[in-house]
């Protein structure tokens, strides 16, 4: 069973630590910065590729070329360690713990309070896809498929309910019952 609780984060509100400098870091920050472009990002290492570098080049990001140390962590909300050395990445997580920051450790889903699923985005529409895990490949092939069949033209919906919303009055729950009504159709 999946027990986990899907939030949608505001990125550019939190500052985030990527460990490490690989094509795995350059995949955690495509990831991200597609979803998230203004996205506060810093990341250290003592080696960073050439590809990782050529992706950051026009973004924000804090480059530190150093090991990783914890003093890193200060003011940091979120942790990516994406090294190819276990022990480095079983640090950041432990210091991650100890001063309750949310982490990720890349392909070890034990060692993470959070995972990056699969994400589709069509306009202001945005559906986050989890496998619990188990199959990050799966999540991407259901992404695919969702960005496939939903329609472009979905934000002038989305506007249209938008603009209906407002005009309801009374308390929660009626607005909650009348947006159902109208959107019941969209399943049928």
């Amino acid at each position: 069973m999946n027990t986990l609780y899907p939030i949608f984060i505001k990125a550019h509100q939190l500052q985030f630590l990527i460990v490490g400098g690989g094509f795995v870091a350059l995949e955690k920050l495509e990831f991200l910065y597609k979803s998230s472009p203004e996205a506060q990002v810093t990341l250290v290492a003592p080696f960073i590729r050439e590809e990782t570098l050529a992706f950051i080049e026009n973004k924000a990001v804090k480059v530190i070329p150093k090991k990783y140390h914890k003093r890193y962590l200060k003011n940091k909300n979120i942790v990516i360690a994406t090294t190819d050395n276990p022990a480095i990445n079983l640090k950041v997580n432990a210091d991650c713990k100890k001063r309750h920051i949310l982490v990720n450790v890349a392909d070890t889903p034990d060692q993470c309070d959070f995972y990056m699923g699969g994400i589709v985005t069509k306009g202001n529409l945005k559906i986050g896809i989890s496998t619990n895990g188990k199959s990050p490949t799966l999540a991407k092939r259901l992404r695919q498929w969702l960005e496939a069949i939903l329609p472009e033209e979905i934000d002038p919906l989305l506007e249209t309910l938008r603009k209906y919303r407002k005009t309801l009055k009374n308390d929660f729950e009626y607005k909650v019952k009348e947006m159902n009504k109208v959107t019941e159709s969209l399943i049928k």
